[in-house]
């Protein structure tokens, strides 16, 4: 199904990066995926913006793939069993992490993590998450999705460390089979977004802004 087409996302010209797909993934559909991240000192469209921006680009054969309909914007587990963007959030040095997801569809959620796939929902109570905005253009052949993150879903200590960021997105295939894809796969057995070693792209939070 066609996702709506918005084309209200601001123009952003970023550092692009080329997400590999895993080798165990299903190859049937001729698409490649880029992921393009920006912190708040980056970003011009406002003195301090309050958001970290974020815009994955399918480009290929977009119709042999199963896109989420439009639904409401709201928390939503299991959206990585379907086309779904990721990110995950790290700093150099810590056992913790942070999961976030974001559809297509509008849905969205958001998840920490105290080690290595151990659910930490008493800091999700803690800090409970705001909701990102996710904006979905899609024309011809490319699919775009432009995300704005607001920073007080970061970790209070973000601002005094080095980020590790890991930029994921998981496609669906007409036949329900889902492809992987990573700036690095460090397992090539099995697909493994929440492996340390995938989270390679570094971002130092500015300064002036805290979330």
């Amino acid at each position: 199904m066609t996702p709506r087409s918005r084309s209200d996302a601001p123009p952003l010209d970023p550092q692009v990066h080329e997400l590999h797909r895993h080798p165990i993934s299903p190859t049937g559909s001729d698409v490649a995926v880029t992921a393009s991240v920006q912190c708040p000192a980056q970003l011009q469209s406002e003195p301090v913006p309050n958001w970290l921006s974020l815009r994955f680009v399918l480009q290929g054969q977009i119709r042999t793939l199963r896109i989420p309909p439009q639904a409401p914007a709201e928390a939503c587990d299991g959206l990585w069993q379907h086309t779904c963007a990721e990110l995950f959030v790290r700093t150099a040095g810590g056992a913790a992490y942070q999961e976030f997801n974001f559809s297509p569809s509008g849905q969205w959620a958001a998840y920490r993590f105290s080690s290595e796939r151990q659910r930490d929902t008493e800091a999700e109570t803690r800090h409970p998450a705001c909701a990102p905005l996710i904006e979905v253009q899609a024309t011809g052949d490319t699919l775009t999705m432009h995300i704005r993150l607001p920073i007080q879903n970061l970790s209070p200590n973000t601002g005094t460390e080095t980020l590790r960021l890991g930029l994921n997105m998981v496609t669906e295939h007409a036949d329900g089979s889902l492809a992987y894809w990573a700036l690095q796969h460090p397992r090539l057995d099995r697909p493994d977004f929440h492996h340390r070693d995938g989270c390679i792209l570094p971002m130092r939070w500015p300064a002036s802004v805290t979330p």
